[in-house]
């Protein structure tokens, strides 16, 4: 297996495996990896021999999330430019792959950890898995188009519980609302998502390929410029006293003070 610095890449029997590997901080994501990533996608998207892409993390965690600490660099303009043209690479990798792209979530999937699923073809849970999308619990606004592609999945009055309150919720939640297809034995979700990524290896890669593309063609540019939006107000509140008072207490280890704040 093909070491890309927290990020494991493997290519075998026509799928491409990307693997969160960075146990020691929960598998958060710095802006290098989401770069890895976005570059692993690009390469598997160029490849003919790649046929699926599969994302996986941990047995007790799929993803923390953004490293809080590289995150806090976007302090300054030179960190916010660099972390948002690494985190919109890939973005745009994820969001505009043809090929089927499959991930398997076990622990816990936090923030974009929850989000890029939205993105994923087939999604797949092992019973322990626990999702959330704390961004206003942080002073921000959801990401990744999710204020659009959770509403339509979930329905306004679910999508605004998770996404104003940000408490998690688990596997069976998360089935019942479709952002997964099925929940499993933990010790059996890689088996079987590797035997759903072989099914889709042996069909004809166009057939799948075109299927794809009439399924998403219709929020292509809805997804596009939510994208866009949410990333012009996530980078406003970044910079508010809100989400600085937020980040000083997650490293502070404390609760946040709102109460100051109109």
């Amino acid at each position: 297996m093909k070491t890309t610095m927290d990020i494991l890449c493997r290519k075998a029997d026509g799928i491409l495996t990307l693997q969160f590997n960075r146990p020691r901080r929960k598998n958060a994501i710095t802006s290098a990896m989401y770069q890895n990533m976005a570059d692993a996608l690009k390469d598997g998207e160029q490849d003919a021999a790649v046929r699926v892409v599969l994302i996986v993390g941990a047995p007790e965690i799929f993803t923390s999330g953004n490293d809080l600490e590289d995150f806090m660099k976007t302090s300054t303009p030179a960190g916010r430019a660099a972390f948002a043209s690494r985190l919109f690479a890939f973005m745009q990798q994820l969001q505009g792959a043809t090929k089927p792209v499959m991930a398997a979530v076990s622990g816990a999937a936090i923030g974009i950890g929850t989000t890029m699923l939205l993105h994923c073809d087939l999604v797949y849970a092992a019973d322990n898995a626990k999702f959330s999308m704390p961004f206003v619990q942080l002073g921000l606004c959801p990401e990744f188009a999710s204020s659009l592609l959770f509403v339509q999945m979930a329905g306004y009055p679910r999508a605004a519980e998770k996404l104003m309150l940000g408490e998690p919720f688990m596997a069976e939640e998360a089935l019942q609302m479709g952002l997964v297809s099925k929940v499993l034995p933990q010790d059996e979700l890689i088996p079987f998502a590797l035997r759903q990524a072989a099914k889709l290896v042996a069909l004809p890669a166009a057939s799948l390929r075109a299927t794809k593309r009439l399924m998403k063609s219709g929020r292509v540019a809805p997804v596009n410029a939510a994208m866009l939006e949410e990333n012009l107000v996530f980078a406003s509140l970044l910079a508010a006293p809100e989400a600085k008072e937020a980040f000083a207490a997650f490293f502070d280890k404390r609760k946040p003070d709102f109460s100051k704040f109109a």
